[in-house]
């Protein structure tokens, strides 16, 4: 596969996976140390997928110095930052303020999306090499799983209903309010419940996650 450009940065939205604290729906399903387990094994498949001759940033929560992040740090080259206060909006703003404030696009994305892959990656950044002043994919969940901006811009974070159905919806509604030129890729999916982690091993992907 070619490279990214060298232009592009990617940023990835991690938590640490202590038991309890991550995957809390699949809980019941896998337990606390098995939802943990199966959040550190998608947080390595997108670092595995994103790592490949550019700038990736992944921005931890609860802090940066916790010891599966430094581990992710030797492991994959990332550049490691605190996720700042605030909720799911105030800390993408932020993350988009810091890394477009170069004149740089930023790709953002989480680690619930298993089947998110490199080309996802290289797709979003040819639309904003290309003029478009935003790129998202949407998931299936009604929120999306990746967005790409050329600039910071609050209105796509402020107030936004996070954690529901209407996520994307509502982003639409405020970029064409904007007079923002952006563009969608093919819907994707997460694993946030039992029926997502079923699918997962239905469709193979299990196994294939990095351990």
């Amino acid at each position: 596969m070619r490279p990214i450009g060298p232009d592009v940065q990617i940023a990835v939205f991690a938590r640490a996976p202590d038991p309890g604290a991550v995957k809390t729906r699949l809980v019941p399903l896998l337990g606390p140390e098995g939802a943990a387990a199966l959040h550190t094994r998608l947080v390595l498949h997108t670092l595995q997928m994103a790592s490949f001759g550019h700038a990736i940033y992944l921005y931890c929560a609860p802090a940066a110095d916790h010891a599966f992040f430094e581990a992710c740090r030797s492991r994959y080259g990332v550049s490691l930052r605190d996720q700042c206060a605030g909720d799911l909006g105030a800390r993408m703003l932020q993350t988009c303020r810091e890394l477009t404030g170069n004149g740089r696009p930023v790709i953002l994305v989480g680690t619930d999306c298993p089947v998110l892959e490199r080309a996802h990656l290289l797709a979003a950044h040819e639309r904003l090499a290309g003029g478009s002043d935003a790129v998202f994919i949407p998931a299936e969940d009604g929120g999306y799983a990746l967005i790409g901006v050329a600039r910071a811009e609050p209105r796509l974070f402020d107030d936004m209903p996070w954690g529901t159905g209407t996520v994307m919806e509502h982003t639409r509604l405020r970029l064409r309010g904007l007079g923002w030129r952006w563009d969608e890729l093919d819907m994707l999916w997460d694993v946030d419940r039992p029926e997502d982690y079923r699918r997962l091993c239905a469709e193979g992907l299990l196994d294939a996650l990095p351990e």
